[in-house]
């Protein structure tokens, strides 16, 4: 993430995703974390394989972890879905998508590398694509895609949990109760008690 976008304005909100207000990127992924709108993107194609992609190393919060196709942030007052496309062409080159939220998934999460924390107010989107799509990652963006089979994936977080983004798991169940399939996987469980795990998802 460049130092331009850190000082792009986010929405604030109470706990009922009600707008209070609204600060700087930067600021809000600071200790102690300020909730705020997001929004993150699933991508699947006919076979039912979801787009993941490997956030880029300069990222600020979780980099080089896998996570969704896309994550984000409207500006204050913007549409969800219009942020969303937008950022789909910022990091991916794709063209337009139509999107459906299918929830929200409130987490949050600290990244023990960076010392930031994600408190997000995350509105889940889901877009229904061929898999053929000539797809163009801002390596400044993006690391790595992989087309995935959702239903591998809860075993491989458990296994693996620092290879995945914190908000992952639950964002997948999201997508797969919409879908009448049930959970495929519980997010990450809370912090250990005696504080030496840093990295915790879910409500706060």
């Amino acid at each position: 993430m460049t130092d331009s976008r850190e000082r792009h304005l986010v929405e604030l909100v109470d706990d009922d995703g009600l707008p209070i207000g609204s600060d700087t990127v930067e600021v809000a992924h600071q200790r102690p974390g300020r909730l705020h709108r997001a929004f993150s993107v699933v991508l699947m194609d006919p076979a039912g394989r979801v787009l993941l992609q490997r956030r880029a190393a300069v990222k600020t919060r979780f980099p080089l972890r896998w996570a969704n196709t896309c994550c984000g942030h409207p500006a204050p007052g913007e549409e969800v879905a219009v942020s969303a496309n937008r950022r789909l062409k910022e990091e991916l080159g794709a063209a337009p998508v139509a999107l459906s939220e299918v929830g929200v998934y409130v987490y949050y999460a600290e990244d023990p590398a960076t010392g930031r924390v994600e408190w997000e107010y995350d509105h889940v989107l889901l877009g229904q694509v061929s898999g053929a799509e000539d797809l163009v990652p801002d390596p400044d963006e993006v690391a790595e895609l992989a087309w995935v089979d959702p239903e591998v994936l809860p075993r491989s977080i458990r296994a693996e949990p620092t290879l995945y983004s914190p908000w992952l798991a639950g964002v997948i169940n999201q997508v797969a109760t919409a879908r009448g399939g049930g959970s495929v996987g519980a997010a990450a469980g809370p912090a250990d008690t005696d504080g030496d795990t840093a990295e915790r998802s879910g409500g706060r």
